[in-house]
């Protein structure tokens, strides 16, 4: 990828600011969905709407949906599929710059990993930077504050998750379509998001009014007043990771990888704008941190790939 010129660069960095600004606009809408429907039935009916999307447009040979190889597929989308459990799930007690914080720790357990069980090396700028990014992250949370709780700390869950879909990614799935993949990861939301509901139609448990029952929701017929929200959250992730997806094919990725980074920003102007959510002082502070880590690790990283 080293031979790559500036403007694939550009457009693989425009491309991912466009993925990351639909993604910032789009997961928003979690929270206020989260008072009308639970946290299981808007990932059946999110996928029921995506994954027929997706084999329309591969029945018209604008994609494809079938993977090379099924076993990497199914163990990143189980993966990335059990992480997005946790942050989606925290989307419905706490603000999405929050739950962003905890999700993008995925490049400090990546690092991790890579020292850990897979014997790379890993400098001390990059420990610097990972300790730069982690403490961001608890800034963020506001783990010395009154809001800090246990769906705080489940955003962190997703990004460790997030983290070995990514490794498994990037070493077993370099030869599939992202729509094959995003197929894929559709469809495994739908079989663990069907598990949980049969759980909790066994259990029974006592359902919170409001966003406080999102977790422990059943199915309910009731959800017509989120009906726009299941469709924006279907096609506006597919459109947002497409674009992200392109992004990293058209331009270095040691590059791209840093406009990822834009979603904190895009996320709390919409949340700002539509919500009237704001970030304190500490927690910009915390955002910078993350930032100059993540971007310290990516850099470092392509450096030494090169």
């Amino acid at each position: 990828m080293s031979n790559l010129n500036s403007a694939q660069n550009a457009r693989g960095a425009w491309l991912m600011i466009g993925g990351m600004a639909m993604i910032g606009f789009v997961d928003n809408f979690i929270g206020p969905m989260a008072e009308v429907i639970g946290l299981w039935q808007f990932q059946i009916q999110r996928s029921l709407i995506a994954v027929p999307t997706l084999i329309l447009l591969s029945v018209f040979g604008v994609l494809s949906v079938r993977p090379k190889f099924w076993k990497p597929v199914l163990l990143r989308s189980t993966l990335i599929a059990f992480g997005m459990m946790w942050y989606f799930g925290a989307l419905g007690f706490i603000p999405l710059s929050q739950a962003l914080a905890g999700l993008f720790t995925s490049p400090i357990w990546v690092l991790l990993f890579t020292a850990l069980f897979r014997g790379i090396p890993v400098s001390r700028t990059q420990w610097f930077a990972v300790c730069l990014s982690f403490l961001g992250a608890l800034m963020v949370l506001d783990i010395w504050g009154g809001q800090f709780s246990l769906a705080s700390a489940m955003p962190i869950v997703a990004g460790l998750f997030w983290a070995m879909g990514a490794i498994v990614t990037r070493d077993y799935c370099s030869q599939e379509t992202p729509s094959a993949m995003l197929a894929a990861l559709f469809s495994m939301q739908f079989v663990f998001a069907g598990l949980a509901l049969i759980a909790l139609a066994l259990l029974n448990p006592t359902v919170p009014e409001g966003s406080s029952g999102f977790i422990v929701r059943p199915w309910t017929s009731d959800w017509w007043p989120a009906w726009w929200i299941l469709l924006l959250q279907a096609w506006g992730s597919l459109v947002g990771v497409g674009l992200m997806t392109r992004a990293y094919q058209e331009g270095e990725a040691s590059i791209v990888a840093i406009f990822e980074y834009s979603v904190f920003l895009f996320g709390s102007v919409f949340a700002l704008m539509m919500f009237g959510q704001t970030v304190d002082f500490w927690q910009g502070v915390g955002f910078a941190l993350i930032i100059l880590g993540g971007v310290i690790i990516v850099l470092r990283s392509g450096r030494e790939i090169a």
